[in-house]
């Protein structure tokens, strides 16, 4: 998808696992270099749609990344990196084959509400948080 924002995270929001790791992020980005949509928002299920993520069911979250859309580990690495040190340094585990990486992130989001939970809406941000939600498409 063209003109896609950078350093935006498509999470799903009634995901507690998925929202606790959003909450920790904005915790840790005090740079405010990464924003959210979750999937369940109008804009959040057009990008899911635009690269083959059911945001009715959704397998994994997607982290656009420099013109890329990334899902899975290379997401998490990604992300990671933009986190700067200490943190950027667990990117390091990309040296492992992608094959166990995304087989590690396939299981635990297969079982992520089993693990979890799952709340009947999605989280809604705090006011200091409300400015790094991205709930539009950007305005060309």
């Amino acid at each position: 998808m063209s003109g896609s924002p950078d350093g935006l995270w498509l999470f799903d929001g009634v995901c507690n696992l998925c929202s606790g790791s959003v909450r920790a992020v904005m915790a840790l980005d005090r740079q405010g270099l990464i924003r959210f949509t979750p999937i369940q928002s109008a804009y959040g299920r057009q990008l899911a749609q635009a690269h083959g993520i059911d945001p009715d069911r959704p397998t994994s979250f997607l982290f656009l990344d420099n013109g890329r859309a990334l899902e899975k580990s290379a997401a998490i690495l990604a992300l990671l990196r933009r986190l700067g040190a200490p943190w950027s340094w667990l990117a390091a585990v990309g040296v492992l084959p992608h094959a166990w990486l995304d087989g590690a992130y396939d299981w635990l989001a297969a079982n992520r509400y089993r693990l979890m939970g799952r709340r009947a809406t999605c989280m809604l941000p705090t006011p200091e948080q409300r400015a790094r939600f991205v709930l539009e498409p950007p305005v060309r």
